[in-house]
């Protein structure tokens, strides 16, 4: 692939930026680094765990005590965890000496399953009692590869927990304080009104910013939420065969514009003005931002006491006539091709997917759980809990999964990304401004 023009026509925009995705794109072979893994065969029958499982996860994600509890099944295993590291994991896999789990997104999976790097996990998923193939959430076909692209056939990851990300959230207080209506529970606003309603709830002293209208979680991902922009208008990011990505159709044109305008009209961060921790939920929790846009596990943020009260969750927004509320990631598990205990990795899995710790982290609201039969485990005592599940269970029906290409990173596209945006909204100003394509 050698092309990819210049993004929307008002600002000069970063072709450097946008050639570094085209390079990436066409110069990373799915396959090139790694043979690709033979099918799983699974063995004959699963018994207790043995041996050292070597699992790279979150600092909080295994703890010791969940760890002790899984001992007592399996009383001649041993744990080992490293904490989530990228770089420190593919220096793993190159030398043939993975861990025995791996963290990652069910989105972003297809360049690591294209590359033969994770385990056919469907030969230990038809002799399991304890997780079966009906009671897995939709989202987790985002671990699944037929060998071209993701979405359908064997399974290589499993979701922890996930949430529809294109959702929003915001203070009921400020809203009230700027006389703006509340959000509807069911039917979703567009993003230009979105961007309206921001402007209102935006509150300035003189260059300083007191209250944010709008925040995106800028830093986290660029591509998701442009990416379920276009869908919503009926197109897509990518072509057929996910070998090329393009910005130049009026439906990227128009997405890629939006952030210009929401840049341009001051209403919250960007990576020009970013956030100091990088996140919205610390300013919004101090009552400095009205709306973010957050998936449900941002309700976890306010279940314990003395936490703020006055949220709510709304629907996602739209952008043309189709609605779409995607997964942006979906943290889950899979199991290097090189592991040295599958076997005991599975039995770990087993526990962590569908034991005690996802029930607790079903009944925390810290997104919802993988698996259908865990549904009801989500928190509705307070009163925002149960407004937030009503609003999360219609927005169900809209979760549509974001095209996942093998041949380029999500961290790469985001990296690209920002730097157009950059470079577009630098230039824009009253001198240079153009009609919007």
């Amino acid at each position: 692939m050698d092309r990819f023009i210049s993004i929307g026509r008002r600002g000069v925009l970063a072709a450097a930026a946008v050639t570094t995705a085209v390079s990436l794109l066409a110069g990373c072979s799915p396959a090139s680094d790694v043979d690709s893994a033979a099918p799983t065969s699974g063995p004959a029958s699963i018994g207790p765990a043995t041996g050292t499982i070597t699992v790279m996860a979150g600092a909080q994600d295994l703890t010791e005590e969940m760890i002790a509890e899984f001992k007592k099944d399996n009383p001649d295993v041993e744990i080992e965890i490293i904490l989530t590291d990228p770089t420190r994991l593919n220096t793993m896999i190159a030398s043939g000496n993975p861990p025995d789990i791996a963290t990652g997104p069910a989105t972003g999976s297809a360049n690591w399953n294209a590359r033969g790097l994770a385990t056919d996990l469907t030969p230990y998923l038809e002799q399991s009692t304890v997780l079966r193939e009906d009671d897995l959430q939709p989202v987790n076909d985002g671990f699944r590869w037929d060998g071209t692209k993701s979405g359908s056939g064997p399974l290589y990851g499993i979701v922890k927990d996930w949430s529809q990300d294109a959702s929003l959230w915001y203070n009921t207080r400020l809203f009230d304080e700027a006389g703006v209506p509340h959000l509807s529970d069911t039917e979703a606003i567009s993003y230009d009104e979105l961007l309206e309603i921001a402007k209102q709830l935006t509150v300035k002293d003189g260059d300083t910013t007191q209250v944010h209208g709008l925040g995106l979680e800028w830093a986290w991902s660029l591509y998701a939420p442009m990416s379920a922009m276009v869908m919503q208008q009926g197109g897509s990011l990518f072509n057929d065969d996910l070998t090329e990505i393009d910005f130049t159709t009026p439906e990227a044109r128009r997405a890629f514009q939006w952030y210009v305008d929401f840049a341009e009209a001051g209403v919250g961060p960007t990576s020009l003005d970013p956030l100091a921790d990088g996140s919205d939920f610390s300013t919004f929790a101090a009552e400095r931002m009205a709306i973010t846009q957050d998936g449900y596990w941002f309700g976890g943020n306010f279940a314990a006491e003395g936490s703020l009260q006055t949220v709510k969750m709304a629907p996602a927004p739209t952008m043309g006539d189709t609605r779409v509320n995607p997964t942006y990631g979906g943290q889950g598990w899979w199991i290097p091709a090189k592991a040295d205990n599958k076997d005991g990795a599975w039995r770990l899995m087993e526990y962590f997917m569908a034991g005690p710790p996802a029930v607790a982290r079903a009944s925390s609201g810290w997104g919802m759980p993988s698996l259908k039969s865990l549904m009801d485990k989500l928190p509705q005592e307070l009163d925002f809990q149960k407004q937030a599940f009503a609003v999360a269970q219609n927005e169900i029906q809209f979760a549509k999964p974001l095209p996942d290409s093998p041949y380029i990173t999500i961290d790469a596209i985001n990296a690209a990304i920002d730097k157009a945006l950059q470079s577009a909204i630098k230039g824009t100003s009253p001198s240079t401004r153009r009609p919007p394509p």
